[in-house]
């Protein structure tokens, strides 16, 4: 049975599905998809935009298909790009309409289908609890439904991606499991079931939710959970709703990042706010980068059994001024500037500042002994995993003054530095780490990858009191230390500033999405803390927002609905007033300051 190795690159195996003539999993590359934006009934627009896409280095596009109009549409966009010699794969995207997903698999290679929202439920309306035989009722109810499609897609070599959604469970799962890790496995396992009860087997797997923490738990419950069971389908990887700009591409790459780095992972979607055909190039980069460490030099540590990879669980360590214990992780800048949000420390050549403007001495590990002679609050020692033995270990047991900054220069970074954290765990060290990262960049979309895929994981795990990140090249330290700020924000163990959760938009977003975002940030990023989802349609909206405090929900062409948590409390209203309308409600609310 195969198992994530923590310190080195091993590639989980999967089977092969071919999705048209594009072998997905085995030992094929990571392959890197979009989702158009467009009407999927706008069949020029639709292939245009499908065609920058492909261009751009899209493997795989995915449309919107809500209706059997819809379906018959996407079959028509694949014959006019055949027709054009492009043969990309394209997936039909089903939610509710399980009619139209039997149209769209004689259409196009994939389909996807959503278990929250496959078929309807037996109790609508009705919030008491399942019986077992309820339960099981509705379950055959899936099955009955669910297999007639199973056979129209095997007699097209139509490929299927049971795609589950967090903000989409369904009402029978979220009454027996919750809103949990658990129900999504849950939600999957059951019509995985029925797949491999009719010998389907061209089946790819998504787990999917805006949290990047329980989005890599719940793919590392779902993977155990496969190996267990022997079952092997390549997995789709994607976190959804996470925005645009720096915010959008830092999300995306600590949630898939930390799951390639596993090794888990066959295909991947950057789900960016912004023109499917730039979410393509932010995908290869990330794939790239992990791969690097594909042949690296082997890493030899002992795994700590005090650690759950399913639950998140912070590193316990002592407090030293702001660092450690209880405090949120630091940022250390590597100069002054103008920054948005201040750093708590600098780093002027080997003395690091406070913002207050204490001084503090950096030490090597050779050095170490020179920390008792050191009578400021807080010593820094630069150590790195190959510094680590019995005697270093034991004089870092002893003080309760000294703050680690952790280095790497191994071509496998995150995996050294996880040895590093295990060993600590291992020896019950409960000394701070600030962890350190050096890029050499100079355009900033790649230190957000780069440096959200190495550091994010390592927060997801629990490990951290602190990041640091150092780049030689054009990118400004403001630019930097928005970087660092971005990534604990993503990871979910600092918030500095608002967090937007917005979908990237497809064919059922009934106003300009990219437009009221911008919009919306204009207004309210000055509320720091406060989460806003902003979202297309009501597919993945209130469920996908139930972590957001305000939400504005499209309900229709030019209409929208605002919620508070997942509270409908303006249904229908104008789009031309909606943007003032959540402001009001959220000043109402009393979250809103100047």
């Amino acid at each position: 049975m195969w198992k994530p190795n923590q310190f080195n690159f091993s590639r989980r195996p999967s089977t092969t599905v071919f999705i048209g003539h594009l072998a997905l999993g085995g030992k094929n590359p990571v392959r890197v998809q979009s989702m158009a934006n467009t009407d999927t009934n706008d069949i020029e627009n639709s292939v245009a935009q499908c065609i920058r896409i492909v261009e751009a280095g899209g493997e795989i596009v995915r449309f919107t298909t809500q209706g059997i109009r819809e379906a018959e549409s996407i079959g028509k966009i694949h014959t006019l790009l055949h027709q054009q010699g492009y043969t990309v794969p394209m997936v039909a995207d089903i939610h509710f309409n399980a009619n139209a997903a039997d149209v769209a698999s004689r259409n196009v290679e994939k389909v996807r289908i959503n278990p929250g929202n496959y078929i309807g439920s037996i109790k609508i309306g009705d919030n008491s609890d399942y019986t077992d035989l309820e339960f099981e009722t509705e379950y055959q109810k899936i099955r009955a439904r669910f297999i007639p499609f199973l056979n129209i897609c095997k007699e097209n070599n139509t490929a299927i991606r049971i795609g589950v959604n967090h903000g989409s469970l369904s009402e029978r799962m979220m009454n027996r499991y919750g809103d949990t890790s658990r129900g999504m496995l849950e939600s999957c396992m059951e019509f995985l079931h029925i797949c491999k009860e009719q010998n389907f087997d061209s089946v790819v797997i998504s787990m999917k939710t805006s949290n990047t923490v329980m989005m890599v738990q719940t793919v590392r419950l779902l993977v155990d959970e496969l190996e267990q069971k022997d079952l092997h389908y390549p997995l789709h990887l994607g976190v959804t709703e996470a925005g645009d700009s720096e915010d959008g591409r830092i999300k995306s790459a600590v949630g898939i990042g930390a799951l390639l780095i596993d090794g888990i992972g066959d295909t991947i979607r950057v789900s960016l706010s912004e023109e499917p055909e730039v979410e393509i190039p932010v995908g290869k980069i990330l794939v790239e980068y992990i791969f690097q460490r594909e042949n690296s030099k082997s890493i030899q540590a002992i795994e700590s059994n005090k650690l759950s990879r399913y639950e998140y669980h912070r590193r316990q360590t002592y407090k030293v001024g702001n660092i450690g214990g209880e405090n949120v992780p630091v940022v250390i800048a590597s100069a002054c500037g103008k920054h948005a949000i201040a750093p708590d420390y600098i780093l002027c050549v080997d003395k690091v500042f406070s913002a207050y403007g204490e001084m503090f001495t950096i030490y090597n590990v050779h050095e170490i002994n020179d920390l008792d002679a050191d009578e400021s609050e807080i010593k820094f020692l630069n150590l790195s995993f190959s510094d680590l033995n019995e005697t270093i270990i034991d004089t870092l047991k002893k003080r309760t003054d000294t703050v680690i900054l952790l280095q790497t220069i191994h071509d496998n970074g995150v995996g050294e530095q996880r040895a590093f954290f295990h060993t600590l765990f291992n020896a019950d060290c409960t000394t701070p780490v600030i962890i350190c990262r050096n890029y050499t960049e100079n355009e900033l979309q790649y230190l957000q990858i780069k440096a959200a895929a190495d550091l994010g994981v390592l927060y997801i795990d629990g490990f951290g009191d602190g990041i640091f990140i150092v780049n030689i090249g054009t990118i400004t330290v403001e630019e930097i230390n928005s970087v660092a700020f971005g990534i604990l924000q993503a990871s979910r163990v600092r918030i500095s500033k608002t967090e937007f959760i917005s979908c990237p938009g497809c064919g059922r977003t009934m106003f300009k999405l990219q437009t009221v975002i911008a919009n919306i940030k204009a207004r309210t990023s000055h509320l720091k803390g406060l989460k806003i989802g902003i979202m297309g349609c009501i597919v993945n909206g209130p469920g996908e927002m139930a972590d957001a405090d305000y939400g504005y929900v499209g309900a229709g062409r030019g209409k929208v609905s605002l919620y508070k948590k997942k509270e409908c409390l303006e249904r229908n209203i104008p789009e031309s007033e909606a943007v003032e309308k959540l402001i009001d409600i959220i000043k109402l609310n009393g979250d809103w300051h100047e």
